[in-house]
């Protein structure tokens, strides 16, 4: 059986692309649950559990946060790609190992979504978001700490539509090096 589901991961983990372009679809809700539970049991310095993840699906909120978030880009595009849901991953600036720690719950969120049949993207610029005044306000609404808690990144999530997700491209060859 370990072999087995091992295949199965190795075979999420190659497949698993960025996706940016989603269907009307909804996001059932069991497989989102799925989704946020392996966010739950990435791995944490010392077990401290230390990110914090806020779950967007409305849609009014998730116009008010992508445009915000394409105000910090620069570009007056849907920087979510028309996801109808987004996770935001939040890093734990009194935890040592706090960036580390949210950084293996984005990867955790987009390998099950992958498992489960999603697309996902990690979209950047969660940081500069949240240190906006009206990011702060954000933080606060959702009853977060901004002092003690940065935006490190947004894992959008949805079904692919149509030509939401490329190909992988070859593999580097001086990605691996042994000493």
């Amino acid at each position: 059986m370990l072999a087995h589901g091992m295949k199965e991961t190795l075979v999420d983990i190659k497949e698993r692309r960025s996706c940016r372009k989603y269907s009307t679809k909804p996001v059932e809700h069991a497989d989102l649950e799925k989704v946020l539970e392996a966010g739950t049991y990435a791995p944490t310095g010392h077990g401290t559990q230390s990110p914090r993840m806020v779950i967007v699906t409305d849609e009014t909120q998730l116009r008010e946060l992508s445009s915000l978030n394409g105000r910090v880009w620069g570009k007056p595009i849907d920087p979510f790609y028309g996801a109808p849901v987004a996770v935001f991953v939040l890093a734990d600036r009194t935890a040592p190992t706090g960036f580390q720690d949210a950084c293996l719950v984005m990867g955790n969120l987009m390998l099950a979504a992958q498992a489960v049949g999603l697309g996902s993207c990690w979209i950047n610029r969660g940081k500069e978001m949240f240190e906006l005044p009206e990011g702060r306000v954000i933080l606060e609404r959702w009853r977060i700490d901004p002092a003690r808690y940065e935006g490190l990144g947004i894992c959008i999530l949805g079904h692919p539509a149509e030509g939401g997700i490329t190909h992988a491209k070859p593999r580097k060859a001086d990605y691996i090096v042994y000493a």
